[in-house]
């Protein structure tokens, strides 16, 4: 007598409420869904990641021009980095209430990964920004490999922002290949 075939255990995947709609109250329910949600630009109806990524180069840039004593390169290092381990568990939870992990209004992701490229380009002139913002996004919406790869393998908080880093470091390569 056989034993019955054991079936391929599949990975459990998180949990996800049932899927929901962004909106002002529940960007408002919690911090981290005001972070994930890139204090409102993610609540954009049309491409919210690009309205994340203009939120975060205009903040990236008045904070710099406004304070240029506060916010050095090395203080934008910190905050870029404590900014994708906070993103980490942010973007989960907010992820988790949205009951989709990569929802579009999670914009946190597009923020930190644009402030790494302007940080790694400036100073430069306002069209060379352009040029970065424009490859970031590319780069983000194209997810060439191996970003689109990584990014179904890692789910939750982490998945929803290496794919952007990644983004970013395509960004940058192309930048320091175009300058050479």
């Amino acid at each position: 007598m056989n034993p019955a075939p054991v079936d391929k255990v599949d990975v459990i995947e998180p949990v996800y409420a049932v899927k929901r709609l962004p909106s002002l109250k529940f960007m408002l329910a919690h911090p981290a869904h005001f972070f994930a949600l890139g204090f409102g630009s993610g609540l954009s109806p049309i491409m919210p990641g690009t309205a994340g990524t203009l939120f975060g180069w205009l903040c990236f840039d008045l904070l710099t021009d406004r304070w240029p004593a506060v916010f050095t390169p090395s203080v934008w290092a910190v905050i870029i980095v404590l900014g994708f381990v906070i993103g980490v568990k942010m973007c989960d939870r907010a992820g988790r209430a949205l009951g989709v992990p990569d929802h579009g209004a999670i914009v946190w992701d597009e923020i930190i990964a644009i402030w790494l490229v302007l940080l790694l380009v400036t100073p430069c002139s306002f069209k060379a920004e352009v040029v970065a913002v424009v490859l970031f996004r590319l780069f983000d919406m194209v997810k060439p490999p191996p970003i689109r790869q990584i990014e179904r393998r890692y789910k939750g908080g982490f998945g929803v922002m290496i794919d952007d880093i990644l983004a970013a470091f395509f960004t940058l390569l192309v930048i320091a290949l175009w300058r050479f």
